[in-house]
Order: C-alpha cells, then sequence, then structure tokens
C-alpha cells in the first residue's frame, strides 16, 4: 500500500485529514503515532472546524518543516517555505482552493455547513480525494 493509500485509509477508520497525514508521514522525522495524533487532533476541518485551510495540506506543511531538520537554520527555513509555497500551488491546481469550506463547498463553522455537510456526507465523499492528493504532493517534495 503506498503513503496516499494509507493516509486515505486512516482518514476512512477514524483519523482525521492532518492525524493521517501525519501518522503516515510522521515517522521518518521523529514523531511517534501519539504525537502524531495529538498534533493532528486540532488541525482537521480547516484548523478546529473554521473551515479554513484543509488539514490534509496544514499536516503536509508541518511535515515539510520537519524534513529540513539536520540543516543550518536559515537554509532549513528558506528551504521550508519555498517547499510550503510548492505545496499550495500543486493542491490549488487540482483543486482551485485549499481553503476547507470552499473544497466541501459548506462552512463547517456554521450550522448550516454542518448540517449540509452531514446530511450529503460531504466529508467522506469529497476529503479522500484531497487527503490523496496532498498525500502525493507531499510525497513528491519529499523526494526531490
Amino acid at each position: 500500500m503506498t503513503k496516499p493509500e494509507k493516509t486515505v485509509e486512516l482518514c476512512a477508520n477514524g483519523l482525521n485529514c492532518s492525524q493521517a497525514m501525519l501518522n503516515v508521514f510522521g515517522g521518518v522525522y521523529g514523531l511517534d503515532l501519539e504525537m502524531a495524533r495529538g498534533l493532528g487532533r486540532a488541525l482537521g476541518g480547516g484548523m478546529g472546524h473554521m473551515a479554513r485551510t484543509c488539514g490534509a495540506v496544514t499536516a503536509a506543511v508541518l511535515i515539510l518543516g520537519l524534513s529540513r531538520n539536520g540543516q543550518e537554520e536559515a537554509e532549513a527555513r528558506k528551504a521550508s517555505f519555498s517547499d510550503v509555497q510548492k505545496l499550495f500551488r500543486r493542491f490549488e491546481k487540482l483543486h482551485g482552493t485549499s481553503e476547507c469550506k470552499t473544497l466541501l463547498g459548506a462552512d463547517m463553522s456554521t450550522d448550516e455547513g454542518k448540517k449540509r455537510i452531514q446530511e450529503q456526507q460531504l466529508v467522506k465523499k469529497m476529503c479522500p480525494a484531497f487527503v490523496r492528493d496532498a498525500a502525493m504532493i507531499l510525497e513528491d517534495l519529499l523526494k526531490s
């Protein structure tokens, strides 16, 4: 099973998108499963169900930062910023945005949006593609 497939599977089995990303990609950088779950817990649903930046993208940003450990700090920061910009550009090229409420077409930070998301099962139907794509982009950026 590929890392993107594993990430989607974890989302389907109880983890939020951020937790799944951090679980699959974080071990190499010293994140154990407990820490990955804790760090990702509040990032789901566009950061605390505020419907802002997609949680899978947010978690990918954290992994990109960790991937530069061991480098001189100024260089690591510069490279991380470049990596994050590439991540957002590629994700937004695929989906038009990285904002959760726009991706889902409903704002989970409102009662009306929550109701629509639940009734239409938007997270279940739509988020696997967003998680898969964020994981695929992250995997590619980590190789380069």
